[in-house]
């Protein structure tokens, strides 16, 4: 399941993406955590000190070596400097698997020890001072797009997204990457004028998106979230003395965290799993291509000087059966879901 959590800027939503993972990671469920923010802060929320979490290798320092990886012996992509961001996967592409081994994640990822677990982190990178006035933030959120383009995962499998703050998720087409988007709202007008831009701007993608309530500190604030989200509200969280103790650097074990948190965890896993059963990887496909091609006419195309509209395979259809077929390299045959190592398509 591929999960994101969006917000606006201090509205708790690298909290409530770390203590889900912490409890996905409790269950003993594979997750790879993925920190797409401006700000990183997902490493140090999952208790990483900021040494460590500084050292989380650049998502998208390996663009190159992610692009020449994912290309595989696909026949409709030149080479990899003729890769961006939203190229699709197609017959021939190299496609990723939670759990697995490759090149990308012995590059970009490491492993976290949690309580009861261990997760895969992955990290864009910050936007460093060369960066100033030149580069784009989204170039670098560009990895970690490719990388959702041709990952494949189970009903099982989470991964699970800090995407970076407002409607900034916007930028690319990534909004539409997701089985379900929990976006943390503070029970305040500008807590909720995000909720209100995002659910009108993923209308016509189909997007599942839930509300998580933050900084919740009474009925009032429940019933004022209830009227301007309605139904889309799924929990609400008020203070923690677990994540004020955290966020100090007094760590305790996750299973001290308070009752009713954990409740809204669980809740939380709850509608992410339910997503799954209208999953639907057709449209998933079709989106995909959609906002490829957009890109390639905005600027892709002057970009690589390539006619990049000719990488989508029209016959194409990312699923979690896809895999090689015995001794027949490229063919399409049934695999059990979530199954194996490094699949070429």
């Amino acid at each position: 399941m591929k999960i994101a959590f969006v917000g606006k800027g201090g509205s708790g939503k690298t909290t409530l993406s770390s203590l889900f993972i912490r409890h996905l990671a409790a269950a003993g469920a594979p997750v790879v955590a993925v920190d797409a923010d401006i700000n990183q802060h997902l490493g140090v929320a999952l208790g990483l000190d900021e040494a460590a979490a500084a050292a989380l290798p650049a998502m998208g320092a390996h663009l190159p070596l992610i692009k020449d990886y994912l290309r595989g012996a696909n026949p409709r992509i030149a080479s990899a400097d003729a890769m961006i961001k939203t190229t699709p996967p197609g017959e021939g592409s190299r496609l990723l698997r939670v759990g697995e081994d490759n090149p990308v994640f012995a590059a970009c990822a490491r492993p976290v020890r949690l309580d009861g677990g261990e997760v895969t982190l992955m990290a864009t990178g910050p936007f460093t001072e060369s960066d100033l006035g030149v580069a784009c933030y989204h170039s670098k959120v560009g990895a970690v797009e490719l990388c959702l383009n041709h990952l494949v995962d189970g009903a099982d499998e989470y991964v699970v997204v800090d995407m970076t703050a407002g409607s900034d998720s916007f930028a690319s087409g990534m909004f539409t990457r997701f089985d379900m988007t929990f976006l943390v709202a503070e029970p305040t007008r500008k807590g909720v004028s995000v909720y209100r831009q995002y659910k009108e701007y993923a209308r016509d993608y189909g997007v599942a998106l839930r509300v998580v309530g933050n900084k919740v500190q009474g009925p009032d604030d429940v019933e004022f979230l209830r009227e301007e989200v309605g139904d889309d509200l799924l929990v609400t969280v008020g203070q923690s003395d677990w994540v004020r103790a955290m966020e100090k650097g007094r760590s305790a074990p996750f299973a001290l965290l308070a009752e009713a948190d954990r409740r809204a965890l669980g809740a939380l896993r709850k509608a992410a799993d339910g997503s799954y059963r209208t999953r639907d990887w057709e449209r998933y496909t079709r989106q995909m291509v959609h906002f490829h091609l957009r890109n390639a006419e905005s600027w892709g195309n002057a970009r690589t000087g390539t006619d990049l509209a000719a990488q989508v395979d029209p016959g194409f259809v990312l699923h979690e059966g896809l895999r090689t077929g015995p001794g027949q390299p490229g063919a399409f045959a049934p695999a059990a879901a979530g199954a194996g190592a490094t699949q070429h398509v």
